[in-house]
């Protein structure tokens, strides 16, 4: 079996509101898969069940092949979980961090020793790793968080918002991390707030909206699905003088342009504007493509 991750028919219900209504998905392994959804559209809960922490009302849910309700002690052995926020002890140092998770994880000292120097050096913590947690920057710790979820190497990693809260480069840094995981082998099913966060790692994106899973694809083929590449011009004080739909083409952006010329001056700018992953968001979520456009 190729899919890390198998979900069919997936509902879930706290009192009288359903948050999970009928949820499909299938995720191949090795690769990243990002899921999309405005707050309360059901991300957390459906990690929650997928790493064994929330039951299911119903549906089929399994995890590195084992069925996450009948099998629970075989799914917990086959994953690894990031929450939202850091889960380190901020007394200890990062090294000693990763040593006692070892050991909580059954490792020998000698091996969680072992294994913590092996992390510390692919997280670059080496530098650190005889620090207080408490004197790391936002990034180190989101790092070390990482690192501590990898102690006992899992197929199957769950990463619940993982650079919420960090910098510009610290996201970029973490990224690395986790686009370096996947070259290993490793799956990674992660929900995020930062659009461009799952245009860059993604292999496959989700968007979740009220339950239910309502588009699947790469990046591109959701921006395919929102608008097509447009070519713009503008004036010298940036003022946008035309747009035309594009497919892209030399044959299609020559002929534009040959269309255009005897309708503008000769020194506007021209640019080809692609749609976002924000475009998608909204267009997905809202339900109204116009506000995409």
């Amino acid at each position: 079996m190729n899919h890390a991750i198998e979900i069919s028919g997936l509902y879930k219900s706290f009192g009288s509101q359903t948050v999970l209504n009928g949820v499909d998905l299938v995720v191949p392994k090795g690769t990243v898969y990002a899921l999309l959804g405005p707050n309360g559209a059901g991300k957390t809960t459906l990690i929650r069940i997928l790493s064994t922490l929330t039951t299911p009302d119903a549906g089929t849910v399994r995890v590195a092949e084992y069925e996450v309700t009948a099998q629970t002690n075989e799914v917990k052995r086959s994953i690894s979980l990031t929450g939202q926020f850091t889960a380190v002890d901020e007394v200890l140092s990062g090294e000693e961090n990763l040593v006692m998770m070892g050991r909580l994880s059954g490792l020998t000292s000698k091996m969680a020793r072992l294994r913590a120097a092996e992390l510390l050096e692919q997280f670059d913590l080496t530098d650190a790793a005889r620090k207080r947690v408490k004197t790391y920057s936002g990034g180190m710790r989101r790092r070390l968080d990482l690192a501590i979820s990898l102690i006992v190497n899992r197929p199957v990693l769950f990463l619940d918002e993982p650079t919420t809260g960090l910098d510009t480069l610290s996201r970029r840094v973490l990224w690395g991390s986790i686009t370096e995981l996947a070259r290993q082998g490793h799956t990674i099913f992660l929900t995020t707030q930062y659009l461009e966060e799952a245009d860059q790692l993604a292999d496959t994106i989700a968007v979740l909206k009220d339950g239910r899973i309502v588009a699947t694809g790469t990046a591109e083929q959701l921006k395919a699905q929102v608008r097509s590449d447009r070519v713009e011009l503008r004036d010298s004080d940036d003022q946008l003088l035309s747009r035309v739909p594009t497919d892209g083409t030399i044959r299609d952006l020559l002929g534009i342009l040959n269309d255009l010329q005897t309708q503008v001056p000769s020194d506007v700018r021209v640019s080809i504007q692609r749609p976002t992953m924000d475009e998608v968001f909204i267009s997905l979520t809202s339900g109204d493509k116009e506000e995409a456009v």
